[in-house]
């Protein structure tokens, strides 16, 4: 895998592709940097080397130029969180870009306006990719984000880099985390799958099963399994098409030799209101007119011990509706247990949008071995597909 570390960046210039698809507020003022702030070691390595960086990303999903998804707005933040001064160029490519590059002095930053303002980034097109390749002596992907597109900063461009291509620092962390959980974890190996819906872990869940010794399942998709398994789950969330496939998923579980943890007891609520009167009761035994909506204590003593005796901890997906504070405590005690079984020497790794937003919510960001930042991304590979953006680096 070639990475940073394989190159000396001197009077070289990087053309990296980030992912700074930032949140804005109103103001166009950037609400959250983790995006940015992935990015710095990469761009530090490059500077500190002797080189000059040449910036690429999206920012939304604009039709067409769009003011309100320039990345003009974002470069203040880029510039607090890198601590330099950066250029600025208001197009992606054409003379202006080129004359911009091609003046960058050693240590300096160049970002480029939203590659999507041309379809042809979404597209793939490779002459659009080529334009772009001419900026920089060297390609570096750094975007985990948009790993999974085909597009043609991600996967297209590395074509014109055939020797001079490597995975930023952010990248290699990324390929090397989900590896390890799913080529070289130490065993127990626990992955814990939350969420609303069976359908949209169904993939995950069948690639996983060969590599894992446990497996949690919380989240709404709980009721499919309970319903199937002959239940009563009163109003709860469930996918009826789906209870042949969770009596499936069990069988194949039970064949491999995988253990698989339901919730036993829920908190139940009347209504799916965060002042819903609730009760403790069994997962299958919910009275119609009511629906579950987090795990109950004695679930989550099952689940304490699981994870506390786990070696290799994976996190997607919630175990209850965490946004409502009423059913929020099965996710946040989830947190302390995998905080503390990383502090006891587990590696843990946490991704999934909701997951990821859990983590930043309830403050464990720094007690996990590593986020991920990319939500469809990691999905992807840990439903065992080639992402078209690492495969362009690794041919």
């Amino acid at each position: 895998m070639k990475t940073l570390n394989n190159f000396n960046f001197s009077n070289k210039k990087a053309i990296i592709r980030v992912d700074f698809n930032v949140p804005l507020d109103e103001n166009f003022k950037v609400t959250d940097a983790t995006r940015i702030e992935a990015a710095k070691p990469t761009i530090d390595k490059i500077l500190n080397d002797g080189g000059s960086v040449i910036l690429m990303s999206h920012l939304g999903r604009p039709k067409g130029v769009e003011a309100k998804y320039s990345l003009g707005h974002i470069v203040y933040k880029i510039e607090e969180v890198l601590g330099k001064k950066v250029k600025f160029v208001n197009d992606c490519i054409g003379l202006e870009v080129e004359n911009a590059a091609a003046s960058l002095n050693t240590g300096e930053i160049l970002v480029l306006e939203n590659l999507r303002f041309y379809s042809e980034e979404t597209n793939g097109d490779n002459a659009f990719a080529e334009k772009l390749s001419k900026l920089g002596d060297i390609y570096v992907n750094d975007a985990f984000g948009t790993a999974h597109r085909a597009h043609a900063s991600t996967a297209i461009i590395a074509d014109f880099f055939p020797e001079n291509k490597c995975f930023g620092s952010l990248l290699a962390k990324e390929i090397e985390s989900i590896n390890k959980v799913l080529s070289d974890s130490e065993k127990p190996v626990t992955a814990i799958l939350g969420g609303s819906k069976v359908s949209s872990k169904i993939t995950i869940i069948e690639n996983i099963l060969d590599k894992v010794n446990h497996m949690i399942i919380g989240g709404g998709m709980t009721f499919t399994f309970i319903k199937a398994l002959g239940g009563k789950i009163g109003n709860s969330i469930c996918e009826d098409d789906k209870m042949e496939l969770a009596l499936e998923i069990l069988k194949k579980a039970k064949e491999k030799g995988v253990q698989i943890h339901l919730p036993v007891d829920v908190v139940a609520a009347d209504t799916f209101a965060n002042d819903a009167n609730t009760q403790f009761i069994d997962v299958n035994q919910i009275p119609d007119g009511w629906q579950g909506l987090d795990v109950g204590p004695k679930s989550l003593e099952i689940i304490k011990r699981v994870i506390l005796e786990s070696k290799t901890i994976l996190w997607n997906g919630p175990l209850g509706v965490f946004e409502m504070e009423s059913f929020a405590n099965g996710t946040i005690k989830l947190g302390d247990f995998i905080a503390e079984s990383t502090e006891n020497g587990a590696f843990s790794l946490v991704g999934g949008g909701d997951s990821v937003s859990a983590v930043k919510q309830f403050g464990f960001e720094d007690k996990m071995s590593y986020v991920s930042t990319g939500g469809g991304a990691m999905l992807e590979m840990l439903e065992g597909k080639t992402l078209p953006g690492i495969a362009a680096i690794l041919n």
